[in-house]
């Protein structure tokens, strides 16, 4: 019993200093590229930063809360771009765009509890149930609008989801980020609700034992995971003012990449917001500079694959190289 409470604090340990590594890493990145990048410190371009991030950085934030609970969801992209569709098609009906709205984020409720079901339930792996929707999703937008692009969306809505507040370099659409943020980080560091998902990440079986209502939780979780990406979709076709069935696609390999670079341990348990968002940013940013640096997309791709590797991998060997050390001082 000893020797696993002394893994379980080395662990803890060795996330808390991956998140201080890569919030620093973030800090020197960021100061390089104003050094050295050409254009990188213009505010346009840190515009386009930030709102090219936001997507990333809203599904990150319920899908941090999932990982930690111990589970996945791989089909966020497929639902955003399942709500962009939906979004299309009925504006191309003639309906408004605030009636629009709740029905899209309601489609994206309800795509997060299928999976939710299918994973609390049935007892079904969340890895192979969000494989299957995220297909099946994606397949059912591109039934809904086929090959077409919709553009001509309200004025207002396209300047707010691509504005800047100003003469800043600040888009409007970060200030609501901010508050989903907040609330976020209360929800899972300063609440019963949030410290049980630690607890069912930790070990499903004890916070099962100690009363908790692991599926009712879960299923929870993934409702709201899907009624964010739905909204990552409604901002998705606003910010690029085009709404197509293939909008989004890749996001959640972006997701994945940044909220395991920041930390949160893909077993469960163990993470910080903070950290999930610092990843993002530094993904973000490393992106923004390989395009300054016209570095092709599919090497883009490439380096997201090999920054996702490093991230499940660097927190491991940390916390090996933790217990090997303890081992011998406790010898």
């Amino acid at each position: 019993m000893a020797d696993s409470s002394l893994a379980r604090a080395i662990r803890g340990a060795s996330l808390k200093r991956w998140d201080s590594a890569v919030g620093v890493l973030l800090v020197v990145v960021l100061l390089l590229s104003f050094g050295f990048v050409d254009g990188f410190g213009n505010g346009l371009n840190l515009s386009f930063l930030i709102g090219n991030t936001l997507p990333i950085a809203l599904v990150a934030l319920p899908m941090t809360l999932l990982v930690v609970s111990g589970e996945i969801d791989l089909s966020v992209a497929s639902t955003a771009g399942l709500s962009g569709a939906v979004m299309g098609a009925l504006w191309n009906q003639g309906m408004t765009i605030e009636v629009i709205i709740p029905i899209c984020l309601l489609l994206g409720v309800v795509c997060g509890l299928i999976n939710g079901l299918l994973v609390t339930r049935l007892g079904l792996p969340s890895l192979a149930v969000t494989i299957g929707t995220m297909a099946a999703y994606r397949g059912i937008a591109q039934i809904v609008l086929g090959s077409d692009a919709v553009t001509d969306f309200p004025t207002q809505y396209l300047d707010f989801a691509a504005g800047r507040i100003g003469d800043t370099f600040v888009p409007y659409a970060l200030l609501p980020f901010l508050v989903l943020l907040a609330i976020a980080v209360v929800v899972l560091h300063a609440t019963p609700f949030g410290r049980s998902l630690f607890a069912i990440g930790a070990s499903e079986e004890a916070a099962r034992f100690a009363g908790l209502r692991v599926k009712r939780q879960k299923l929870i979780l993934f409702a709201v995971t899907g009624l964010t990406a739905s909204l990552t979709g409604i901002f998705w076709a606003l910010h690029y003012a085009s709404a197509r069935y293939d909008n989004a696609t890749g996001l959640e390999l972006s997701v994945i990449a940044a909220v395991l670079l920041g930390g949160i341990d893909f077993d469960g348990g163990k993470g910080t917001l903070g950290g999930a968002i610092a990843g993002v940013f530094l993904l973000g940013a490393l992106q923004n500079v390989m395009s300054l640096q016209d570095v092709s997309a599919q090497s883009q791709i490439v380096v997201t694959g090999i920054l996702l590797v490093l991230s499940v991998l660097g927190p491991r060997v940390a916390r090996q190289v933790s217990l090997a050390r303890a081992a011998r001082a406790a010898g």
